[in-house]
């Protein structure tokens, strides 16, 4: 995995709350903020995979011994793309990878070596998976096991390690190249091949677009995003990052100069319309690239520093009651599953399996953590970037936009960090869908034990619903970052 220098100058209450470096300077004067001066170092490498270094796909569900991609050579390929932000002496970096999800482990030790790298906090590391489902499988997330019935892990285990190596030296990279002084400017276009696959009433289409701009008005960087699953390619034996990968090397072909990167919005229950194939798929690279490639050959509303950034770890509660009794039931339950009863695919007894085996040597959580992560640039109004670990349901969108000045003030999306599970809203639970929910985790036939996309995410138990449950949760610790 090659390194390359890029372009240019190369509810309301939160706990452990860690702040930005640049929130430790209350006594800069109003002149100072506002003739506060940005700096960008960028820098990507290819990280797409061989068939020798790891053939095994990630992104659906399989049987035994998973999907293995065909050939070498990619449809496209495959990319991590970080921008460095330098304010004065703080630099801030944001790090996007065409894959599926980061798993935790190796989200928490990246995060601890990129910390190293430079003097800055962990809030001003903001990485994110693109959620292209023809990546490559990695490690636990989704789990190899359960997911894609894989027994021998060597390949995927060897090509996380090297995948983790080239993250960090991405970062290095980032740190160590040339700067470009730029300014930040802000506008919101739309695309509309995004819908509500669950029929909720939220259909994503904004597209926020956040550009980096030299001193001559061209743009250096920009930063992108859109709400929607990545799968326009469909189920493939080829190696690719979906219409997001697309739109940045349309961007990016028009404008040799500019660093494009996509940050994945709040996708969870957004599909792209049409029939799934190679065609759909450039389509939609193309539509979206095209609609930031107008947009930001003018300037949008002007943004300045300090640009605050904050970071907290929240605890999603699972609908689990740990006592003897319950947890007899529940193994009872799993135990049934094994039969397969109702014909469901090899995936929920592969879960199953394990689940039992969690039970029985008490390995088993109650919660599942979740990075949250908030950026603030100043402007009128000031823009704010939330960002959660794990794939966000579009209905949060939608309720942090009414409260933050709408896709105006804020940004919102999922996948940051490390993706966890889906992260349904209430609306995923009874009474809203009786019948059960793949994104929010359980099935009809058991409904106390976790179905759906917790089979593959590998989870005991669904989320918490209703007070006190993942929605409330959720809600509360973001308002305390965003206030």
């Amino acid at each position: 995995m090659k390194v390359v220098s890029r372009i240019g100058c190369s509810s309301l209450s939160g706990n452990g709350l860690c702040l930005g470096a640049n929130e430790d300077h209350p006594l800069r004067t109003i002149k100072e903020v506002i003739f506060m001066a940005f700096r960008i170092g960028t820098a990507s490498a290819d990280i797409t995979p061989s068939l020798s270094t790891n053939p095994y796909m990630a992104g659906y569900g399989s049987t035994d011994g998973g999907r293995e991609a065909t050939s070498s050579s990619p449809f496209e390929p495959l990319y991590a793309r970080a921008i460095l932000i330098w304010e004065d002496a703080s630099p801030h970096i944001i790090i996007s990878l065409d894959v599926l999800a980061l798993p935790r482990s190796m989200h928490q030790r990246i995060r601890d070596r990129i910390l190293g790298l430079a003097g800055w906090s962990s809030s001003d590391i903001l990485i994110q998976a693109t959620h292209t489902h023809n990546g490559p499988a990695l490690i636990d997330t989704l789990h190899p096991f359960m997911a894609y019935g894989l027994a021998d892990l060597g390949l995927v285990r060897s090509y996380s390690a090297d995948l983790e190596d080239t993250i960090v030296n991405l970062a290095q990279e980032a740190l160590d190249a040339d700067e470009t002084s730029v300014t930040f400017d802000y506008k919101v276009s739309t695309q509309n091949f995004s819908a509500n696959r669950v029929g909720l009433p939220y259909t994503e289409t904004a597209v926020p677009i956040l550009v980096a701009r030299r001193g001559n008005g061209t743009p250096a960087a920009v930063i992108f995003s859109y709400g929607c699953h990545p799968i326009s390619a469909g189920l493939r034996t080829l190696f690719d990052g979906d219409f997001a990968a697309g739109a940045c090397n349309y961007i990016e072909n028009r404008n040799p100069d500019c660093f494009a990167m996509f940050i994945q919005g709040p996708a969870g229950d957004q599909d792209p319309g049409g029939v799934r194939s190679w065609e759909l798929r450039d389509q939609h690279g193309d539509a979206l690239g095209a609609t930031v490639n107008s947009n930001m050959q003018s300037a949008g509303r002007a943004l300045s520093g300090p640009l605050v950034t904050r970071y907290q770890e929240v605890q999603l509660p699972l609908d689990i009651t740990p006592t003897a009794a319950n947890l007899a039931a529940v193994r009872a339950a799993y135990v049934a599953r094994l039969g397969n009863p109702n014909g469901q695919p090899q995936w929920y007894q592969r879960h199953a399996q394990v689940m039992i085996g969690r039970i029985d040597s008490n390995s088993f959580e109650t919660a599942v953590p979740s990075p949250f992560q908030v950026w603030k640039f100043n402007g009128s109004p000031q823009l704010k970037i939330a960002m959660v670990g794990g794939e966000l349901v579009s209905g949060y969108a939608a309720y942090f936009r009414n409260r933050n000045g709408g896709t105006n003030g804020i940004i919102v999306g999922g996948y940051a960090n490390e993706s966890c599970c889906y992260i349904p809203s209430n609306e995923f639970f009874p009474p809203s869908m009786p019948l059960g929910s793949y994104e929010g985790g359980w099935e009809p036939d058991f409904p106390g034990i976790a179905g759906g996309s917790m089979t593959v995410y590998g989870h005991l138990a669904h989320f918490k619903a209703g007070t006190n449950g993942v929605e409330t949760t959720l809600i509360n610790a973001m308002n305390s970052l965003l206030a």
